[in-house]
């Protein structure tokens, strides 16, 4: 039997299963997380720092910095951005 997805590629797979949307936050989140740690790091921001300046608590900063974990609001993104001099930018395409 021929493998259906020969010749395709990654992101047909995706679409196909139904992955893409998933896919694609996920990834948007290790990108976005892995920018605020070069940020902070640039600007010699500890996480207990980086929370004050937020206002919030670490464990919160833990979930923006986690490439894993999708459950960061809006508002957290907004804030870390401002702290690091930055503006966040959301579009959709």
């Amino acid at each position: 039997m021929a493998n259906k997805h020969r010749g395709s590629d990654f992101d047909a797979f995706l679409e196909e299963e139904g992955l893409s949307s998933e896919a694609e936050a996920v990834a948007a989140k290790r990108v976005l997380a892995y920018q605020f740690e070069l940020a902070m790091k640039k600007r010699n921001l500890t996480k207990v720092t980086m929370a004050k300046r937020m206002q919030t608590s670490r464990s919160a900063l833990d979930r923006l910095l986690d490439p894993e974990n999708a459950s960061v609001t809006l508002q957290t993104l907004e804030k870390a951005a401002t702290v690091l001099g930055k503006k966040l930018r959301i579009s959709l395409i």
